[in-house]
């Protein structure tokens, strides 16, 4: 599984988040503690907000910890809005195109978990998107063709309905092919405005996920960065968080449930 971070608020370096803490995102990357492998050296990434409405990209297929590159980066950028990510590859070869933060417009998204039996839904999911949207399919990996769902079930109108939207698409696909559904979905994305993240799974093992509060802004990661842990409030399972100025809301995210009501 991959390690993640993402931020909102002040403007702050990406250091403070990616590098600099004792338990930042680089040294998950080699030495995750609540993920399934302690390593997530498959590559690595980063999404930023500026003064452009396109989020900046800055991705390669090297572990974190060894490109200098990205430290400089992290060292001299500064953003109120930022994505970062290490990858522990599930589906997909190692590759720039297949290394998150995936961008879309002005949408970045990235994700942590498994969609179960992909390899025999994965045709036609990519079937179902539409023309413009398959276009954008550049990598091979579950997550980009999520987030590619997401998109086509309106993620620009509804982000919290669309993502629901999407996993119950992935839920009917895996049934249709005769294999049981099966979504593990920890991911934050943004428009670059607000911050929303999802944790969510199909069974009782929902990646983790934690929200912290501080004094420039608000924090999304997939461990805590610092070794207490203190500051760090556990996202429960089956939520859907949104961080936007007003400060951070948490609902209740039930993809199974909302395709039942919709049945009836």
């Amino acid at each position: 599984m991959c390690r993640w971070a993402a931020y909102r608020g002040g403007a702050i370096f990406l250091e403070d988040i990616v590098s600099a803490p004792c338990h930042s995102l680089v040294a998950q990357s080699h030495c995750a503690q609540e993920a399934k492998t302690a390593t997530n050296g498959d590559g690595f990434g980063v999404a930023w907000y500026g003064e452009r409405a396109e989020p900046g990209l800055y991705r390669d297929i090297l572990p974190a910890w060894s490109d200098p590159n990205l430290r400089h980066v992290c060292h001299q950028v500064r953003s109120h809005l930022f994505l970062a990510h290490v990858r522990a590859s599930t589906t997909g070869a190692t590759s720039r195109d297949n290394c998150h933060p995936f961008v879309s417009g002005n949408w970045s998204f990235m994700h942590n978990g498994q969609i179960g039996g992909f390899e025999q839904i994965r045709r036609r999911l990519e079937s179902s998107l539409p023309d413009h949207l398959y276009a954008e399919r550049h990598g091979s990996t579950d997550s980009e063709l999520l987030f590619l769902i997401m998109l086509a079930e309106g993620l620009d109108r509804d982000p919290h309905g669309a993502t629901q939207r999407a996993v119950n698409r992935v839920s009917e696909a895996a049934r249709d092919a005769g294999v049981e559904p099966f979504v593990r979905l920890t991911a934050a994305f943004s428009d670059g405005q607000s911050l929303y993240a999802v944790r969510y799974a199909s069974d009782r093992f929902a990646p983790t996920l934690y929200l912290s509060t501080g004094a420039h802004g608000h924090s999304l990661v997939s461990e805590p960065l610092d070794s207490d842990g203190a500051a760090w409030q556990p996202v429960p399972a089956g939520s859907f968080v949104k961080v936007d100025a007003s400060g951070a809301q948490i609902r209740p995210f039930a993809p199974a449930a909302d395709a039942l009501a919709i049945a009836v």
